[in-house]
């Protein structure tokens, strides 16, 4: 969000220029030739530097300037107090999607009914919208919808409501990129106009055949509210756009099987190839508290064969919403289309359980004859194991990019704040920056999730800090300016001799229920504050927390303190995280991308991620600042930290006469004028 106050003043019209009078009956095309030539000169530097600051406007743009000075004296860490505010106005909460059949929409927040409303300022929603991350111009988004790679362009499309900043009305938004950051709004692809998705066009996945046409299957709710299965394609499949979209004439192609509820029937996957010459397909569904997976097949995407069994069941789960299923490599780096398999390939499903709104994964064997999944390890399986982000990140897809050969996995990203807010500010929800998935060759039981090399077009400059010692109970300001854009990248080294000599403990920790960053151990917590005022009164401290326990086994854990996030006391403010695997002789490492309301930290390499929706009111736009920090008792920290700032990824509507917009940027802006100042040297110097 670039600072709302201006580079120049207002009043443009008043800005001093000389000009002499001819003299009485002088010719004016022939007299005083050195003052017509001066005044050329002046008219020309007075536009070439209003050029100039256009062209300062374009490359600083979505930076904020920093208008404080850190210091290298703080209160001590964590002890800042909040003010109290008192509000007359009460939330009043409301359910929007389960009565239609899908999951909660309504961000819930603690004791809702006596919940009082944060006087939200225009400032302070502005700040609250992303530079980089995908979102729509207004209104509401949720799931991320059949995305694909296709004719040199990737297409994302996404449930939206048109008309209000909470969920309903629901449609097929649609945008194209060149890159995955760089996003240009499309027209609505689909829309509600059928009996059968007169209620809704709910979620869907896309399917490249062979001959690179494309298919798209979504879940309709119809004019009964009953979840069905629709086909869809591309009117013109030499548009790269794919602007305009046929809904198949015989729809509904599935309805809810015998002994399914008519409300728990959607979502299907991407279909992947059989060796029997079949495309075959999964879909999300439960019996009593059991989620389940359908699996169908069928040769022309028309008429289909449920086979018997399921995919995957998991007592307890509940509703399995956006089931996803996909090979990954046990040897290479590389992604894999959905349709491989063989010795060298384990299996992924994933559920978003309907229950707690988050997204589980687990590893398995797949066994085609039967289709059937059998996990690795039924103590980690789908929805009593790992989950794909511990912070807020759900109805997640994944698809395959064969342009770089990468599966690349989308997350929608909720609000943590109250639904007023969100109506005020004109807008709700985010997708996460894309995440290419690998799986973890050294632990065998996590995915590798890590942004899209992409992201780092948007690199502006950095600063180092090497080998920074952070003492026991200290914090330490990074001077890095405005820190509402970074990419961080952070390693941590602890003192061996101090870790082999702290005593061992039975205190078993948890992130959630363990104090957050507030809490001292004897090996932490530690790690970085971001979105932090110069007071520390906000302040959301993303860390690691090493236990020891007996035997001198060494646990490492992974935690996002939102609870000091915000003074407003209308927003959720949770402590999440999970354990994480550490090898010997790896350093803790983190990644983060701060994104004004949206923190992203990969740790270890992307073994375990936590995504943050953050919504400061004192440390937005310039006030905003970074720490490192060790709230330990015993032990000291060594840091080694870069930061880079991000520019803008200037997201905007499509224009049909400018198909290069996907690739403009201020280095474009520089090249294209950079002989016109080259002329005005030359002039100049004449």
């Amino acid at each position: 969000m670039a600072d709302p106050r201006p580079f120049l003043p207002s009043d443009l019209n008043t800005l001093p220029c000389t000009y002499t009078p001819l003299p009485n009956g002088a010719n004016p095309d022939g007299g005083a030739p050195e003052t017509r030539k001066r005044h050329l000169k002046e008219l020309l530097a007075i536009f070439s530097g209003l050029l100039m600051v256009s062209l300062l406007v374009v490359i600083i743009s979505g930076k904020e300037p920093n208008s404080h000075n850190a210091s290298n004296k703080h209160e001590p860490l964590f002890l800042a107090k909040q003010p109290h505010t008192a509000r007359p106005e009460k939330l009043r909460p409301v359910t929007r999607g389960v009565p239609a059949g899908v999951s909660e929409k309504m961000n819930r927040l603690a004791g809702d009914v006596d919940a009082p409303v944060f006087p939200w300022n225009n400032s302070m929603l502005s700040w609250q919208r992303t530079a980089f991350h995908f979102q729509p111009e207004k209104n509401w988004m949720n799931d991320p919808n059949g995305p694909l790679f296709y004719k040199g362009w990737y297409h994302f499309f996404y449930q939206y409501n048109p008309n209000k900043a909470v969920w309903g009305d629901i449609v097929w938004g649609h945008a194209v990129s060149k890159d995955l950051i760089h996003w240009l709004h499309l027209p609505l692809a689909m829309v509600a106009d059928q009996w059968y998705d007169i209620n809704g066009v709910w979620t869907g996945s896309a399917t490249i055949l062979p001959d690179g046409k494309i298919v798209m299957l979504y879940t309709g709710s119809t004019n009964e509210s009953v979840q069905v299965q629709n086909l869809a394609y591309p009117a013109d499949h030499s548009d790269p756009l794919l602007l305009n979209w046929v809904k198949y004439s015989g729809n509904p192609v599935l309805v809810p099987p015998p002994g399914i509820g008519y409300k728990d029937f959607r979502d299907p996957t991407t279909a992947w190839f059989t060796s029997e010459g079949k495309w075959r397909i999964t879909i999300g569904s439960k019996l009593n508290k059991t989620g389940i997976s359908l699996v169908y097949d069928t040769k022309d995407f028309k008429t289909y064969e449920l086979l018997n069994g399921v995919l995957h069941a998991v007592p307890g789960t509940g509703m399995w919403e956006c089931v996803d299923f996909y090979p990954v490599s046990k040897t290479s780096d590389k992604g894999l289309d959905t349709s491989v398999n063989g010795p060298d390939v384990k299996h992924v499903v994933k559920a978003s359980l309907d229950d707690d709104r988050n997204d589980y994964y687990a590893f398995g064997t797949y066994d085609e004859k039967t289709g059937k999944w059998v996990p690795d390890n039924q103590k980690i399986d789908v929805g009593i194991g790992i989950r794909y982000d511990y912070g807020k990140f759900y109805a997640s897809k994944t698809f395959y990019d064969q342009n770089k050969g990468r599966r690349v996995l989308w997350g929608w990203i909720g609000e943590s704040d109250s639904e007023s807010a969100d109506v005020q500010k004109g807008w709700a929800s985010l997708q996460g920056i894309p995440r290419t998935v690998l799986f973890d060759q050294k632990t065998g039981s996590n995915l590798l999730q890590w942004p899209v090399e992409e992201i780092e077009k948007l690199r502006l400059s950095s600063k180092d800090f090497n080998k920074v010692e952070v003492k026991a109970g200290s914090v330490e300001p990074l001077q890095v300016g405005t820190a509402t854009q970074l990419d961080i990248v952070a390693e941590f080294e602890l003192d061996k001799k101090v870790l082999e000599s702290v005593a061992e403990s039975n205190e078993a920790f948890s992130c959630n229920t363990s104090g957050g960053a507030a809490k001292r151990g004897a090996l932490g917590p530690f790690g970085l504050l971001v979105l932090a005022d110069e007071s520390l009164s906000e302040q959301t401290p993303v860390y690691f927390y090493v236990a020891k326990g007996p035997g001198g086994i060494v646990d490492t854990f992974f935690c996002a303190d939102q609870t000091r996030s915000s003074v407003a006391n209308d927003v959720r403010k949770e402590i999440t995280g999970s354990y994480i695997p550490v090898l010997k002789d790896e350093k803790l490492s983190v990644r983060i991308l701060v994104d004004h309301s949206i923190v992203e930290s990969f740790a270890q390499g992307g073994r375990t991620t936590i995504t943050n929706r953050i919504y400061p009111t004192k440390a937005i736009y310039g006030a905003a600042r970074l720490f490192v920090f060790n709230n330990a008792t015993e032990i000291s920290v060594t840091a080694s930290i870069k930061v880079w700032q991000l520019n803008s990824a200037f997201i905007r509507p499509y224009h049909q006469d400018e198909s290069s917009l996907a690739s403009f940027n201020h280095v474009t802006f520089i090249k294209l004028i950079a002989p016109f100042f080259i002329f005005l040297t030359l002039f100049f110097v004449r």
